[in-house]
This record gives C-alpha cells, structure tokens and sequence, in this order.
C-alpha cells in the first residue's frame, strides 16, 4: 500500500507542471556556450598534451641516437 502511495506522490511531482514565465536572455545564452566550448576545448588539450609530449620526447630520444652514432 505505501509503495502505491508513493507512487502517485511521485507521478503527481513529475507530471503536474505550471509555468515559470522566466526569461533567459542572450547574454546567459553567450555565457553557457562559452562555458560549453572552453569545457571540451580543455579536454582536448589536455588529451593533446598527454598523447604529443611522450611521443615528442621519444623522437628526440631517436634523434639524439642517431646523432651520437
């Protein structure tokens, strides 16, 4: 019986909406987009660097081997 009760207290919760009559402007519209794109723009930097710097550092490893020989 309390799981029916909760039920319907939870469907009432999702499912009953009014309006908010809230106004989102440009400028939180600008503010979200940048925030979105320095996001993934730092994920791929920071994928960049872990991947090039090891690599880099390999070569010229190679580089310097070659030179000595």
């Amino acid at each position: 019986m309390s799981k029916l009760i909760l039920f319907w207290i939870i469907s009432v919760f999702l499912f009953y909406t009014t309006p908010t009559y809230s106004y989102i402007g440009p400028g939180l519209g600008v503010g979200i987009l940048t925030l979105i794109l320095g996001f993934i723009l730092t994920i791929l930097v920071a994928l960049f660097t872990v991947i090039y710097f090891p690599i880099k550092k390999l070569f010229l490893k190679f580089k310097k081997n070659k030179k000595k020989k």
